[in-house]
C-alpha cells in the first residue's frame, strides 16, 4: 500500500534524504505542493547534475507515455534522476489516456524520483490511476486540506514562530483580515515582514503598516471594534479612509468581513455561559479579543443582529452593482454604520 503522509514528516524525509520513487501531492492547497516541488527540485540532486537528470514538465505539455518512457531511463553521471510533472492535474483535465503511467507505477525504477503536482482539488479516488497508485509501496502520497478563514490566525502563528519570530494578536488579525487565505501570498507577505523586523524579532502592526500598507488605525479590524462599543465617531473616520484608499479596501471584502463579524458576535450569544477561552474557541477566534465580542453582544441583541445581518447581504449586492448606481459608492456602507450605532435596527 501507499504511504500516506503528513507535509511536515515528507519535508523531514526529504531533509534527511529519505526518498521514494513516486510522490503523488494533491488537494486544495496548493501552498504545500509548490514547496515540496520546490525543495525537490532545487535540493536532491547537485547543481552540477540536474542539466543531465533532473526533468521539469508541465502537464498540460506531455503525456503520460512522455512521462513513463523519461522515467524508465538510467541516471546518467549520478545515483537519481528526478522527473518533475507540475500541473498534473492537467494530464487529466485534458483527457489524455494515463494506462502508460500505470504500467510505469506497477514497475518504477529504483533510481528515479518521479514527482506529481496535482493541485485544487483531489484525485478521484475511483478512477483506476488512483487504485494503481494507491496499491504500490513505491508510492508516498501528500494530500493536501485547504485551511479556512477562521484557522488562518493560527496558521500564522505557527508559521512565525517555526521561523524565530514573534507576533501579536492585533498583527495576526491585520495579516488574516486582509491578506486572507492564500498561504503563498501570505507567507510573501511574512516573509517581508522578517526582513525588515529589527532585532527583537517581533512582527508589530507599526512593521505591517511600513511595509504591506495595511493601516494599523484605519482597518477592517478597528472599524468592527468601533462597531462594538457604538463609537460613531471612530467608525465613521474609518469609512472616509476605505473611501480615500479603496485598492486597500475594496468594498467586497468589507461586507464579508462585516458579516463574518456579526455572525460571531451572534454566536457569542450561543456560547455565553461558557468560560471566555470555550467561547473564543467556538466562534473561532483569538482569546485576546473575547471582551470586545462581549461588549458587542450587549450592544447588539441577537435579533437585532439577524436584522443586520439582512442589511449587510443588501449591501453586498450594492457593492456589486446591483441596485447601485455607483458600486464603488461608500455611501451605503457609511449610511449601515450610522443605522447599526444609533439603533435603527432595534
Amino acid at each position: 500500500m501507499a504511504a500516506n503522509i503528513s507535509f511536515e514528516q515528507l519535508m523531514r524525509n526529504l531533509i534527511n534524504r529519505v526518498y521514494s520513487p513516486i510522490y503523488l501531492l494533491h488537494g486544495e492547497e496548493a501552498y504545500y505542493i509548490d514547496e515540496v516541488i520546490k525543495y525537490i527540485e532545487n535540493n536532491v540532486l547537485e547543481e552540477a547534475d540536474k542539466a543531465f537528470n533532473q526533468t521539469v514538465v508541465y502537464g498540460r505539455d506531455v503525456t503520460a507515455r512522455d512521462i513513463a518512457d523519461r522515467c524508465r531511463v538510467y541516471s546518467m553521471l549520478g545515483n537519481y534522476q528526478v522527473i518533475i510533472v507540475k500541473e498534473a492535474q492537467d494530464l487529466t483535465a485534458n483527457n489524455r489516456k494515463l494506462d502508460d503511467l500505470e504500467s510505469y507505477i506497477e514497475n518504477p525504477q529504483e533510481n528515479t524520483i518521479l514527482v506529481m503536482g496535482y493541485k485544487y482539488k483531489k484525485l478521484d479516488k475511483r478512477k483506476s490511476f488512483y487504485k494503481k497508485l494507491n496499491k504500490s509501496d513505491k508510492v508516498t502520497f501528500l494530500e493536501t486540506k485547504k485551511v479556512y478563514d477562521n484557522q488562518i490566525p493560527g496558521w500564522i502563528d505557527r508559521y512565525v514562530k517555526e521561523k524565530g519570530y514573534s507576533i501579536d494578536a492585533v498583527s495576526t488579525r491585520l495579516l488574516a483580515d486582509y491578506v486572507g487565505s492564500d498561504l503563498s501570498r501570505l507567507v510573501n507577505e511574512i516573509n517581508k515582514l522578517f526582513i525588515t523586523a529589527d532585532e527583537s524579532k517581533k512582527i508589530t502592526p507599526q512593521i505591517i503598516e511600513t511595509n504591506i500598507g495595511i493601516s494599523k488605525d484605519y482597518n477592517i479590524f478597528e472599524l468592527t471594534k468601533a462597531l462594538g462599543t457604538r463609537n460613531v465617531f471612530k467608525a465613521q473616520q474609518i469609512i472616509h479612509y476605505f473611501e480615500a484608499n479603496p485598492k486597500d479596501n475594496p468594498l467586497q471584502m468589507v461586507t464579508v468581513m462585516l458579516y463574518n463579524y456579526f455572525v460571531k458576535v451572534f454566536l457569542y450569544h450561543r456560547f455565553k455561559k461558557e468560560n471566555p477561552r470555550e467561547i473564543a474557541s467556538s466562534i473561532g477566534v483569538n482569546p485576546a479579543f473575547i471582551n470586545d465580542y462581549a461588549v458587542a453582544a450587549r450592544n447588539y441583541p441577537p435579533g437585532v443582529i439577524r436584522k443586520i445581518i439582512a442589511e449587510i447581504r443588501v449591501l453586498d449586492l450594492k457593492s456589486k452593482g446591483y441596485g447601485s448606481i455607483d458600486a464603488k459608492d461608500y455611501g451605503p456602507l457609511s449610511e449601515f454604520v450610522y443605522k447599526c450605532i444609533h439603533g435603527v435596527f432595534l
